[in-house]
C-alpha cells in the first residue's frame, strides 16, 4: 500500500493480524523492505508486521537530500500514526537501526522494544559517506555495487542468491535517495540520545561485519541499560539476507522474554487484541460476583493458555473458532467472533469458505444459519465502523 505523509508518499507492506502487537521492520541504506522478507514470514503469524520503504528508497518518494536520522524517524512515527498503531516493537538494520534509536528517543512511549541489527551509535568516518553521496550524484549507483555488496555479505555468500538480490536492490536505488540518506549517516551521532533510552533492547551483529563491527555493537549495547548482545555467526552487515533464520530465532527469544509471564495478564492482552478493547471493557464492567470466577478462568486458561500458544497463527485460531461455533450452533459466540475478524484479519471470503466446510462436515442447516448470522453481522460492521 501507499500512504501520503507530508511531503512524501511511502510504500509499506502490512502482514499479520490487524489486532496483534505491531512489529516495525526498517531496512538498510541502499536496499528496501525486501531484506526483511524472511523476517516478515517468521513473525506474521503472531504480529502485525509493518515493512516500509524509507524515504528515497524502494517505491517511496525520493525527495532532495540531505536527509537526517531524526527526520527519517519522524517519517516512521507519522507512518505509525497513519496506520493507527500506538506502539510497536522496532527492528532496524544499519541506518534502519539508527532510525529505530531516534524513534525511541523522540517518542519513547511509541517504541515497545528495540532490535538493532548491525548498526551503531555513529558510523564514521563522515567523509566516506559524503564522498559516496557525491559519487552517486555524479555517476549513479553502478560504481558502488560491487565494493558495497562485498561488505554486506561474507566472501562465502558473495555469489549466492542473497548477494544477487542485494546487488539488484542497490543498483535500483535512486542516487538522490541514497545520497540523502548517506548524508544523514555522515551527520549522525546518537550517543547522547541513545544513552537516555530505557526500552528493552537486543543488539545483533554479524561476526564478519566490517562496517559496524563487534566493537560498535558492544558500545551500542553498553549505551542502553539492560541491552543484550548476540553475535550471528558467518554473517556480515546484512544478516537478515545472509542468515535470516538465525536473526529470526534471536528476535523470537528476545520477544518471548518480553511476553507477560502471568497467564491471566497474557490472556487479557490477547483477549483485547482479538475482541477489541471496547468490548472487553464493557464485559469487564458487567462482571458480577456470580461470573467473576468464570471470567478469570476463560481469560487465564482459554485466552492465556490456548490463544497465546505459538503453534497456530491467530488468524488460523480465528477461523477454527468460527467453524466450531457454527457447527455447534453457538450463536452468541459465533457473532462475537465474526466481529473479531476486524482484528484477526479473517476476510468475508474466508468466512464463506469456512461455512462451506461446516456445511459439508457438520450439516447444511448449521452452516445456513451461521451464514445468515454472518451476513447480518458483517452488514452491521460496515454500517458502524
Amino acid at each position: 500500500m501507499f500512504l501520503p505523509l507530508g511531503d512524501a508518499t511511502f510504500h509499506v507492506q502490512l502482514e499479520g493480524p490487524p489486532g496483534a502487537e505491531a512489529l516495525l521492520l526498517l531496512h538498510s541504506l541502499g536496499t528496501d523492505n525486501r531484506i526483511w522478507d524472511a523476517g516478515a514470514e517468521a513473525f506474521r503469524g503472531g504480529y502485525r508486521v509493518i515493512r516500509p520503504d524509507l524515504r528515497g528508497h524502494g517505491l517511496s518518494t525520493v525527495t532532495p537530500g540531505p536527509y537526517s536520522i531524526e527526520g527519517l524517524a519522524r517519517d516512521m512515527l507519522a507512518l505509525l500514526d497513519a496506520l493507527g498503531v500506538r506502539q510497536a516493537h522496532v527492528a532496524g538494520v544499519s541506518i534502519g537501526g539508527m532510525v529505530a534509536q531516534a524513534m525511541a528517543a523522540l517518542a519513547p512511549e511509541r517504541v515497545r522494544s528495540l532490535m538493532l541489527v548491525d548498526t551503531a551509535l555513529a558510523i564514521p568516518p563522515a567523509e566516506t559517506w559524503r564522498d559516496r553521496a557525491a559519487l552517486v550524484r555524479e555517476q549513479g549507483m553502478a560504481p558502488l555495487v560491487e565494493p558495497v555488496v562485498a561488505r554486506w555479505v561474507t566472501p562465502a555468500s558473495l555469489q549466492g542468491p542473497a548477494a544477487q538480490g542485494l546487488r539488484a536492490m542497490l543498483r535500483r536505488t535512486d542516487p538522490e535517495g541514497y545520497a540523502g540518506a548517506a548524508e544523514a549517516i555522515a551527520a549522525a551521532d546518537l550517543t547522547e540520545s541513545t544513552r537516555g533510552l530505557r526500552q528493552p533492547a537486543l543488539v545483533l551483529v554479524g561476526d564478519g561485519d566490517a562496517a559496524t563491527p563487534l566493537a560498535s555493537a558492544e558500545a551500542l549495547r553498553d549505551a542502553i541499560p539492560g541491552a543484550r548482545l548476540e553475535v550471528i555467526a558467518d554473517a556480515a552487515h546484512i544478516p537478515t539476507m545472509e542468515r535470516p533464520a538465525e536473526v529470526a530465532a534471536a528476535m523470537r527469544r528476545f520477544l518471548a522474554a518480553l511476553a507477560p509471564s502471568d497467564a491471566l495478564e497474557a490472556g487479557m492482552a490477547v483477549r483485547k487484541a482479538v475482541l477489541g478493547e471496547a468490548h472487553v471493557a464493557r464485559a469487564s464492567a458487567a462482571v458480577s460476583a456470580l461470573d467473576a470466577p468464570f471470567q478469570e478462568y476463560i481469560t487465564r486458561n482459554v485466552w492465556g493458555g490456548v490463544w497465546t500458544r505459538p503453534g497456530l497463527p491467530r488468524h488460523t485460531r480465528s477461523l477454527l473458532t468460527l467453524a466450531i461455533m457454527a457447527a455447534l450452533g453457538r450463536e452468541g459466540e459465533f457473532v462475537l467472533h465474526v466481529r473479531a475478524t476486524r482484528n484477526t484479519g479473517v476476510t468475508p471470503e474466508e468466512i464463506a469458505e469456512v461455512l462451506l466446510q461446516v456445511g459439508a462436515y457438520a450439516g447444511v442447516p448449521a452452516a445456513n444459519h451461521a451464514l445468515k448470522l454472518a451476513k447480518q453481522t458483517l452488514k452491521e460492521m460496515e454500517e458502524q465502523p
